[in-house]
């Protein structure tokens, strides 16, 4: 599927072309700084007020996002939900005893918090949780991901939000990581060359196929538009034993997720800064070492994992092999390239606190959290777009016309 705008250009060309965009993506990322949080509260007690949702048993509370606010200067956690009691009762205990509520509904209602955190991993109540927290004057959400089950979900939720002027960070603890300015920086430089393709794949564990892109895919398709920004198009296939998925394949998903199907995933984007992109996923296929993105260029290859300090190597060889290219992998680190690393042991819960002092940076100066709600909608219509792509045979453009669940319509 070729763009218009590419018609009629030499190949040489095309590729410088394609690098200017590249580049004016990354320039632009490179060129955003965030402004330190000045923490006032709503009420001039000089805190702000954090409440707390969870579902014990459903979702639960994700990577333990409720504990992030521990360690957020100037807030004060003063109420959860959950409708498990005994659930409830552990977190309220981890949370030093806040107001207890079985319904956040309520709780919203009652305690009025200007920030608030969707802990619940379960796709099916993210829709419902955030426009109730939108609604009712919240300034400021965390959530997990995955975003929501439908185009038509992320849609709604957008529209309340920027009606009511609410500000949305994703747990992606990834976009927060240190490394990714190294990164930008080694492929603004030139160290890989050209930026030719943007390779991910999932766990491929049991999960395999199209869980894995449900669950772990929208970590890979952040990155992907962190580094590069939106796709223009997907055309790709989902398989179950080997043949194209049916209406026959198609059940309710584990964790919410609306329908699925598949043990098999394929799908390749072009992107619109130049640069080709994939998702590949096969269940059982032992590819949890792999999981992971690769950033391949005409010089060299970057390999980067999930988390607040992910593994990040560079292969300064355009054979992408050790063997042929015969120069040894470098690690990336947050110091550097080929540098020790200082923050080597910081986890999942670093990113957490990272990603709260920026959601309350971009609240109380009106900017954009680094993996806000646009973002997780982008990268919720990459993956949705597979299974488009798969019910109607051929490359699908964004933004898709339909946005409700393809797999509904086989």
């Amino acid at each position: 599927m070729t763009n218009r705008s590419d018609r009629g250009v030499p190949a040489r060309r095309q590729g410088r072309l394609n690098r200017r965009r590249f580049l004016a993506h990354a320039a632009a990322l490179a060129g955003t700084v965030a402004v330190p949080a000045v923490v006032r509260s709503a009420d001039g007690s000089g805190r702000l007020r954090a409440a707390v949702i969870g579902h014990t048993g459903r979702g639960d509370y994700g990577h333990d996002l409720h504990k992030a606010w521990l360690d957020v200067p100037g807030v004060e956690v003063v109420a959860l939900a959950d409708p498990d009691p005994k659930g409830r009762a552990a977190v309220a205990q981890d949370l030093k005893g806040p107001q207890q509520f079985d319904d956040y509904r309520k709780m919203l209602d009652e305690v009025k918090p200007e920030l608030v955190s969707i802990g619940t991993r379960w796709v099916d109540q993210h829709h419902d949780m955030l426009l109730a927290a939108a609604e009712r004057g919240v300034k400021g959400v965390y959530m997990e991901k995955p975003l929501c089950r439908t185009l038509a979900e992320a849609d709604a939720m957008i529209a309340a939000c920027q009606k009511h002027k609410v500000k949305v960070a994703l747990a992606f603890q990834t976009r927060y990581s240190p490394k990714l300015p190294v990164i930008r920086e080694l492929i603004r430089t030139g160290k890989i060359g050209d930026v030719l393709e943007f390779r991910a794949r999932g766990k491929e564990d049991a999960r395999g196929g199209a869980e894995d892109l449900w669950v772990l895919g929208p970590h890979l398709m952040d990155l992907i538009l962190h580094f590069a920004g939106p796709a223009k198009w997907c055309f790709a296939s989902v398989l179950q034993g080997g043949r194209p998925i049916t209406k026959q394949d198609v059940k309710p998903g584990p964790e919410g997720i609306a329908l699925l199907a598949g043990d098999e995933v394929h799908a390749t984007y072009r992107l619109n800064s130049g640069p080709m992109a994939s998702f590949d996923s096969v269940r059982n296929a032992g590819g949890g070492p792999r999981f992971g993105l690769w950033i391949l260029g005409s010089k060299g290859i970057i390999e980067l994992g999930t988390n607040y300090i992910p593994w990040a190597y560079l292969l300064p060889h355009p054979s992408w092999s050790v063997p042929r290219g015969k120069k040894p992998w470098v690690e990336i680190s947050s110091a550097g390239l080929g540098k020790p690393d200082p923050l080597a042991k910081l986890g999942p819960h670093h990113g957490n606190v990272e990603a709260l002092k920026d959601l309350i940076a971009a609240v109380q100066h009106d900017g954009k959290p680094q993996a806000d709600l646009a973002d997780a909608r982008a990268g919720l219509e990459m993956i949705v777009g597979v299974f488009e792509s798969h019910r109607q045979g051929t490359a699908v453009s964004f933004p898709l016309t339909n946005r409700q669940d393809p797999l509904g319509m086989l």
